[in-house]
């Protein structure tokens, strides 16, 4: 049986098996202590306009999503736009298309 622990999941590539996209790296991890079992990883969102105007949406896959974890990635499903935390809508700068 093949072991992972969470620090080497830390920083591994994530990208989507259907699109082949990468989505990010996984920067924290959802716990379920209940159960004691990972029930998420999380990507954060990327700064927007150098940081100045915050982060975009955190990208949060849940552990059913995701289907290979490798020497380097993490294969995943596509996941939908609810899967993104928050709701916030996308503007461009000055509010100019």
């Amino acid at each position: 049986m093949n072991y992972c622990r969470i620090a080497d999941l830390r920083r591994k590539e994530v990208v989507s098996s259907h699109t082949g996209c990468r989505l990010g790296v996984v920067d924290d991890i959802e716990f379920d202590a209940t159960n004691a079992r990972l029930s998420a990883i999380i990507l954060y969102g990327r700064p927007r306009f150098f940081g100045l105007f915050g982060r975009r949406d955190d990208l949060v896959i849940r552990w059913e999503s995701i289907e290979l974890i490798g020497e380097d990635t993490i294969l995943v499903k596509d996941i939908p736009s609810s899967s993104r935390s928050g709701s916030k809508s996308r503007l461009s700068f000055l509010g100019i298309y």
